[in-house]
């Protein structure tokens, strides 16, 4: 069985962190392999005294169900410990938060996409306790494997809280491996720990792992979710619903104007691989189109290692824009703390690939400058695997 960095902490901790205040980074997925949760995994250590905790998007208890949503810090009930809320007033540690805390331990479920907000505040955390205090990062595994990488690179021009630095969208990292990229290109006087996993090889997902499934946020509740979430969060940029509201968040998507069967039937002619679509129709319960009548597509996955969800996410929005060209299916700003570029482009990396589809370039050869961007990144990308 796998071993995730939180079931190695008692082993693993260096002799020099016994003994000290410890701030911990937490949300929902944040359990060892027999679902007992990280905060009372560490409480009830003798290696370390938690002093405060600290919550990404979502909140440490992924109460806040839907994106954007604000949420502000309180006394734990439980400890009479402050959590310290990252995605509110602030979205980094500040020196007060920090000023009782000797190391900060982040514990945190990543999904394998750029864009999923929980790397980024591991860096900003990293940014706050650079030459201040040392930071120790519990590994887990990338649920949707460690060998694929898909889509653009982060353009420096379109950094946002869904991108602070250069990486694709599909990433086939685990967030301990992105921690050692971080500090090695970004903040290197930061001291930095990974605990590293136990038993896991690249190429296995996360049902392959003995592993127990936890919602790391509210709309990501499945593993199928995740697969396909690398390409269609970028829906999130656009007025189309990418089926928040229902039961199947990002496999499902639409709006009140689409034509189910006709879509489909365009879509297949791109011939994609690994991937059935299926005409509906839904009604999300909140979000975009919240009580209306939605025609789209439910995306089932049939070949996940042939399955490329960000090259079919492009092949649906250029689809889109072919069937219904008088629409404006970009969504307007603010999005995710920026307030001036558009949420797709932030989220895509650049304004090219928005451009590209604007122009009904083809599918082909937008693959191909995203993947010589990949090409260029798989040689930084491969001094901080820690896998096989």
């Amino acid at each position: 069985m796998v071993k995730s960095g939180i079931d190695l902490f008692e082993k693993a901790l260096d002799k020099k962190f016994h003994g000290l205040k410890a701030g911990l980074l937490i949300h929902p997925a944040s359990v060892n392999r027999k679902l007992i949760y990280t905060k009372e995994v560490l409480l009830n250590t003798k290696k370390i005294k938690v002093s405060a905790f600290f919550g990404p998007q979502h909140g440490i208890f992924g109460n806040t169900q839907d994106n954007m949503i604000e949420w502000e810090g309180f006394i734990d009930k439980s400890t009479g410990l402050p959590v310290y809320s990252l995605y509110g007033k602030t979205r980094k540690p500040t020196s007060e938060m920090l000023k009782d805390i000797d190391i900060l331990i982040i514990d945190l479920q990543d999904v394998g996409a750029r864009y999923y907000t929980f790397i980024w505040t591991m860096a900003l955390c990293m940014e706050s306790c650079e030459g201040k205090i040392p930071l120790i990062v519990l590994d887990r595994v990338n649920p949707i494997g460690g060998i694929i990488t898909e889509g653009p690179l982060l353009k420096k021009n379109f950094t946002s809280f869904v991108g602070l630095h250069p990486l694709p969208v599909r990433h086939g990292m685990t967030i301990g491996e992105i921690a050692l990229y971080f500090k090695d290109n970004f903040y290197p006087k930061v001291d930095l720990t990974v605990i590293s996993l136990k038993n896991w090889k690249r190429k296995s997902w996360f049902n392959e792992t003995g592993l127990h499934w936890v919602m790391p946020s509210p709309n990501m509740p499945t593993l199928d979710t995740a697969t396909v979430y690398p390409g269609m969060c970028l829906l999130e940029g656009t007025i189309l619903s990418e089926g928040r509201g229902t039961t199947r968040p990002f496999e499902i998507f639409g709006a009140p104007f689409i034509e189910p069967e006709k879509l489909v039937k365009r879509l297949n002619e791109f011939k994609l691989k690994g991937v059935f679509f299926r005409p509906l129709y839904f009604t999300p319960t909140f979000n975009k189109f919240s009580g209306q009548l939605c025609g789209g597509v439910q995306i089932h996955v049939i070949d996940r290692k042939k399955f490329k969800p960000f090259k079919t996410a492009v092949a649906i929005l250029l689809t889109i824009k072919e069937l219904y060209p008088e629409i404006n299916i970009w969504r307007e700003p603010p999005y995710e703390y920026e307030f001036e570029k558009l949420p797709f482009d932030i989220l895509s990396g650049s304004d090219r690939l928005r451009k590209d589809i604007e122009e009904g370039k083809s599918l082909k050869d937008m693959e191909y400058w995203w993947n010589d961007e990949l090409e260029s990144f798989r040689k930084i990308r491969e001094k901080y695997l820690i896998y096989d």
